[in-house]
């Protein structure tokens, strides 16, 4: 379990990021949609992967410091 929330945290960040990178790399250039979606939109969704990352990687956190379980 803790190794499977480990994994999912370390992806949904590193998803969260790329997300962020290409809304504000698509607002920088003065385009307001990407792919159907505006680039606003696409950037919360890229904050809400990284917040549940982060939750994530906070369990693993608590898991460890209450010594497994």
């Amino acid at each position: 379990m803790e190794t499977a929330l480990l994994w999912i945290g370390r992806l949904a960040g590193a998803v969260g990021v790329v997300i962020c990178l290409i809304a504000a790399g698509t607002r920088m250039t003065g385009a307001f949609w990407v792919g159907g979606f505006q680039a606003g939109t696409l950037f919360l969704a890229g904050v809400a992967a990284m917040t549940f990352g982060c939750l994530a990687l906070l369990v693993v956190l608590t898991l460890r410091t209450q010594g497994g379980g």
